[in-house]
Order: structure tokens, then C-alpha cells, then sequence
């Protein structure tokens, strides 16, 4: 596919780029080298926004809390991921809204592998790029995972496989959907952007909705949710379903240590991962069945395959062990922004001695935290923010009984406790099944600041 349509489609519009974080940047620069004198409008709820060192004499720039006014004005509308239209109180004229992965999904969707689920995305996505890159030089890794699209669309070529990892924020309003296709779970997030659970479930479910015949959607079938959906919308594509259990026709199967391709019955390939100790826990057996089912179908032989999972190292922030201090390790899981990711790093460890949970507050369920604490007992548990004190709440009023309790929004206060309190050979994991922003702009900042106070810590142990 060649750039030129895209092109012709941003030709002659009016324009406006609602949101000026990194993909507004993106887009502007992107439309600037093809259209150097287009008027554009840019649009951003910060009213400090600085944009001092932008000299575009093209540009006009609407800062503060009328930046989302009067949108139908323009022909294109070029949103942000986290820009929120739930908040907007007019009719949108749909057809006006699109986005970096809408537009890139329209014209390269054809050579494009879309990963989404509420948890594994981005260790998924990279998997998938790591063994594709040991196949071909000619593939590229976008998106959520944080290289916007219009970053890289000049380098590609008709043989290039890009590989996106897409949030339901960059789903919400496309309507294309990658020929290959990955879901890997969906659980409770996001709720305050999309109002309800079935919103979110209905944006993840656009990375399969408009596939055709001889599309690919590789889907976990042991999730609450997945099945449903991908039946309820009787689709066209080729299907491939991972899980624990048995399906009929074709499907990936994990069993202890041993991944299965099975077919009506009968294995046609299996990878025995008995040594394989760079990505632990069940949650990322998941995420390696389903990067194997899309490898193998873009044509990965199997001992590339296996060669590329042994070199694989994971990703920061995600069960990323940080290190051993003073006998006791540390392990960062900052990602971790839903109770279900808690609870599967807690399995993963096995054995967790201090436990740090909280931050923003977003709504969402955490019984089933809650229920995974009393049946789990781990000795030492820090509660910090708005949902860390929610959970601790949850506990008092089911009657668990806590053995030793921190409470506070002070990192290292946190890792203090945790020399303290955790014995030599244990095991403290921060995985705050809450997002950051009451402390942190991402998850990424919580956890470097995490591994810098344990490092503070450490020094006035020493």
C-alpha cells in the first residue's frame, strides 16, 4: 500500500488535532511534511500547554476548558487516545472522528497485527515483533506500546509486518480492523472513560469486528467475556482460540509446561517451554499461545520461533525483578492497574512476604482482590491512595484479618516497612491493581520511583 491515499484523505480538509501529548505532536509533524502551508487548528484542555517553539504562522492553537467546542466545524478530527467525548455535551457527527491507528487501520490494515486485552498488550505485542524480527528486518513495532503510527508509515514498504498494540481508547472509534488480530482477555478497566463495561467491551471488540475472509483473530477462550462477543458477531474471519481447555476444530491448548496446536483432535505442533523462565506465570502462557498462533501463521517456523522465545527478556514495569538487597528481592509490577493483574503476579511469585496496592481510584470491582487476600495471607500489606484505602476498607468490612498494615501515600515510607518487615530470602512486589495518576503522570513513573526509594531505602540499611 503506498502513502498516497492517506494523503488524499487529509487533502483539502479542515483540520484540527484535539489533544497535543505525543501522538498530537505526531500528527502535526506528520501533516507538516506533507502540507506544509494546510491551516490547521490545535486544540489541548491544558491551558499552560507550551508551545512557544512551534513558528507556524498556520497554526492556530485553543487552549483551556473550551478546547472540545464546535468539533463539527471541521472535516477531520484528529482524536487523541485519552481525549473523553463522554463529556461532551453536542451531537458528534461520527464521521468527523478519527485518529492516527483509524486512519493507518484503513490504509495498512492489509499487513498490520493488532494486539489488544485489558492485561499482556504490550509483553504480547513485543513477543510477537521479537520473533517476526528474527524472520525479516522489514517489521515494526507501534502504537500503544509507544511509537505513534505516523512515526514510522513512510518506512513502509508492501512487505512490511507491523505489529500495533492497541488500547480501547485508539479502538473506540475505528473502522477498520487488522487482518491479523489478537484479544487476549478483557476484565474491568477504563470505566471512567467509557462510562460502562459494555462500552469498553464494544471498543476492544473493533479489532475484530471488521476482519473478513482470510483475516486472522487469535482470541482466549477460557475469558468471562471473549467467547461471547466473538460468537455474537458471527464473523468471517479465520479463527484460533488459547486456553486451558479442549475446543473443537483448530485451537492452542497449554497444559503444565507444554504449549499444543491441535487440530479436530489430533497435535500438529507443541512447544515444550519447561525451561523457559523469562516471562513467569500462567497470565504469560496466554501471551506466548497467542503470539506463537499469529507467528506461526505469518509463516515463523518452529524452531525460529522457539530460538527468538529464548532470547526474549520481558518488559520493564511488568513482574520486572529489580533486584536483590540487603536478602531480600523486589519486584516492580507498576503496570498492574486491575485486581486480576495483582492476583496473577501474586501467583506468579508464588510466595509474597509485602504487598504494596492502591492509587487512583477508578470504580472498578475489588472483591475479587479482596476474596484472593483472605484466602492468600500475605504477612505484610501497604494500602496507598484513594483505592488502596478502598481496599482496605473492603477487607475491614469482610472481616479479614491483616496481619501487618501500612497505610500511606509516602513511597519511601513504603520501602522502609518493606526492609523492615520483610525476611531475608522474601519477596516484596508492588503491583497496585489501581492506575497512577493521583501521584504520577503513568505507570512507568510510579515504578522508577518505586525501584529509586528502594534504592534509598537500601542505603540507610547499609
Amino acid at each position: 500500500m503506498s502513502l498516497q491515499p492517506l494523503l488524499d484523505r487529509i487533502s483539502d480538509k479542515k483540520v484540527i488535532i484535539l489533544g497535543f501529548g505525543k501522538e498530537g505532536v505526531s500528527t502535526y509533524r506528520f501533516i507538516r511534511r506533507h502540507f506544509p502551508k494546510m491551516n490547521l487548528v490545535i486544540a489541548d484542555r491544558n491551558e499552560g500547554l507550551y508551545t512557544d517553539d512551534i513558528d507556524d504562522k498556520h497554526v492556530k492553537f485553543v487552549k483551556g476548558a473550551k478546547y472540545d467546542r464546535d468539533l463539527n466545524a471541521y472535516d477531520l478530527i484528529f482524536k487523541s487516545p485519552g481525549i473523553n467525548f463522554n463529556q461532551i455535551d453536542y451531537y458528534i457527527e461520527s464521521e468527523r472522528i478519527t485518529s492516527q491507528a483509524g486512519l493507518f487501520l484503513e490504509f495498512f490494515g492489509g499487513q498490520t497485527v493488532g494486539v489488544t486485552g485489558t492485561k499482556g498488550k504490550s509483553t504480547t505485542s513485543s513477543l510477537i515483533y521479537h520473533i517476526m524480527k528474527d524472520v525479516s528486518d522489514d517489521c515494526f513495532l507501534v502504537g500503544n506500546i509507544g511509537t505513534p503510527f505516523f512515526d514510522v508509515v513512510e518506512k513502509i514498504t508492501p512487505q512490511s509486518i507491523v505489529v500495533a498494540e492497541l488500547s480501547a481508547h485508539q479502538l473506540e472509534f475505528v473502522h477498520n480492523s487488522p487482518r491479523y488480530a489478537v484479544l487476549l482477555n478483557i476484565y474491568q478497566e477504563h470505566l471512567d472513560h467509557f462510562n460502562s463495561f459494555n462500552n469498553y467491551q464494544i471498543a476492544k471488540m473493533n479489532i475484530a469486528k471488521y476482519q473478513g475472509p482470510g483475516d486472522f483473530l487469535v482470541y482466549n477462550g477460557d475469558d468471562l467475556h471473549i467467547p461471547a462477543l466473538v460468537k455474537g458477531h458471527c464473523l468471517d474471519s479465520d479463527l484460533c482460540v488459547f486456553g486451558t481447555k479442549v475446543h473443537n476444530g483448530s485451537h492452542v491448548r497449554c497444559s503444565s509446561h507444554i504449549v499444543r496446536f491441535m487440530d479436530d483432535g489430533e497435535v500438529t505442533d507443541e512447544y515444550d517451554l519447561i525451561d523457559y523462565k523469562n516471562l513467569p506465570g500462567t497470565h504469560n502462557y496466554f501471551n506466548i499461545m497467542a503470539a506463537i498462533a499469529i507467528c506461526r501463521r505469518l509463516g515463523a517456523k518452529h524452531g525460529s520461533i522457539m530460538d527468538s522465545l529464548q532470547t526474549f527478556k520481558g518488559l520493564p514495569h511488568r513482574i520486572e525483578f529489580v533486584g536483590s538487597f540487603a536478602g531480600v528481592e523486589f519486584y516492580n509490577d507498576s503496570i498492574s492497574t486491575i485486581p486480576e493483574a495483582t492476583i496473577a503476579a501474586c501467583r506468579a511469585l508464588r510466595d509474597v512476604d509485602t504487598l504494596i496496592i492502591g492509587g487512583f481510584d477508578r470504580g472498578i470491582d475489588y472483591l475479587p482482590l479482596v476474596n484472593f487476600l483472605k484466602d492468600n495471607v500475605i504477612e505484610n500489606l501497604i494500602f496507598t491512595g484513594p483505592a488502596g484505602k478502598r481496599v482496605l476498607q473492603l477487607c475491614i468490612d469482610n472481616k479479614i484479618a491483616l496481619k501487618n498494615v501500612l497505610e500511606t501515600d509516602d513511597f519511601e515510607e513504603m520501602t522502609d516497612f518493606a526492609f523492615k518487615m520483610t525476611p531475608k530470602g522474601g519477596t516484596v512486589l508492588l503491583s497496585p491493581a489501581a492506575a497512577s495518576y493521583n501521584q504520577f503522570r503513568n505507570f512507568e513513573e510510579r515504578g522508577d520511583f518505586f525501584k529509586e526509594c528502594i534504592q534509598k531505602s537500601y542505603k540507610k540499611i547499609k
